[in-house]
Parts: structure tokens; C-alpha cells; sequence
């Protein structure tokens, strides 16, 4: 695993191995996350990675948030309530050397609760697949305030997911066996 993209293209991040089932790990291959970068930064969205400010959640090894911040993001809060992937995550941010642009949070990210800042532009989503986690993520970040208006969701599944009405689906693709699904907040009238 190695990220793909910016300033530091190349850089390996600390090995999972064939990943953790108990911890739930699975990171995102090298293609599949070529591929949602470049479905971000080509899809006609503008560009929803430089300057933003990113929310992984369930992020493991934290290999998204951390090729966004190499590709421009400006800060990435992690959120993960796994021993396992927080200690990985840690070695990667330290690989990176973006301990001053990011936040580990250990939470259950389907109970974020209020969030006390401004709603984050880049939200990803990579939950364990096929246990309705990301539904119960997503209901509780945009009930707490998490999402910001304009926000771009990029979710990782292994079949489409079930948007809630407060969002709309702006493109989905198919990685072998995962769906990548990117949504953004419905506009109100």
C-alpha cells in the first residue's frame, strides 16, 4: 500500500498484511483509490480535494484521508474505534510527517455526536462491508452537523448503498468487488 498521488507519490505506508478481520481491516487497494481520485479531481466536480477539509471515517489505515492530504487536502480528522487501525494510522501519519494537520479521533463513527466546527467538505466513508454501518455513519454526521452544505461523500461498499433523501447520488462505480458511491447534500429550496 503506497499513496499514489502529490507530494508524496510513492511514499509506502505501514503494512496490514492481508489486513485484520477481527479489526475489520481492509484497506483500499492502490487501484480502487487511484480510481476514486481521479473520479474526484476528473468527474467534472471541480476540485473537491485541494484546500479541503476531510473527515475519514472508519479509517483504518487512514490511507484515503492521508492521499488526500498529499494531493492538497488541508487538514484530515480520522475517526476510528479500532486499537488496531488507530496504531497503524499513527505510523502512517507519521511516515507522511502530518501530525500537525490531522486528528485521530477513537469513536464509534455511527455515534459521532454534535461536531462543535464547521462541516467538512470531503467526507470518506469505508465501513466494514455489508453490515449497514455506513448508513448508521452517515445518519449520524449529517444529524450532527458533520457535512457541510456543499460537501462531497465519497463511499466505499461492496453494493450501492441506501442514500438517505438528504442526499443526492452524483455518480457510483464498480471496483471489482466494491462500489464506490459519490453523494452530496441535497440542496434545500
Amino acid at each position: 500500500m503506497r499513496i499514489i498521488g502529490g507530494q508524496y507519490r510513492g511514499l509506502v505506508l505501514a503494512d496490514v498484511g492481508a489486513g485484520d478481520p477481527s479489526a475489520h481491516l481492509r484497506p483500499t487497494s492502490d487501484r480502487v483509490r487511484e480510481a476514486m481520485f481521479n473520479l474526484l479531481v476528473n468527474g467534472g466536480y471541480g476540485d473537491p480535494v485541494t484546500g479541503a477539509r476531510v473527515l475519514d471515517l472508519f479509517a483504518g489505515t487512514g490511507a484515503l484521508g492521508l492521499e488526500a492530504l498529499s494531493r492538497g487536502a488541508a487538514r484530515v480528522a480520522f475517526v476510528d474505534d479500532g486499537a488496531a487501525a488507530r496504531a497503524l494510522l499513527r505510523r502512517n501519519i507519521e511516515k507522511m510527517h502530518a501530525m500537525g494537520v490531522t486528528d485521530v479521533w477513537r469513536r464509534d463513527a455511527t455515534r459521532l455526536g454534535p461536531n462543535r466546527g464547521p462541516g467538512y467538505g470531503l467526507i470518506f466513508l469505508d465501513p466494514p462491508y455489508g453490515k449497514g454501518l455506513g448508513e448508521a455513519a452517515i445518519a449520524s454526521a449529517l444529524e450532527g452537523g458533520w457535512v457541510a452544505p456543499d460537501a462531497m461523500i465519497v463511499w466505499e461498499e461492496s453494493a450501492p448503498p441506501a442514500l438517505p433523501p438528504s442526499l443526492t447520488l452524483l455518480d457510483q462505480r464498480k471496483y471489482g468487488d466494491t462500489v464506490v458511491t459519490l453523494a452530496s447534500p441535497t440542496p434545500t429550496a
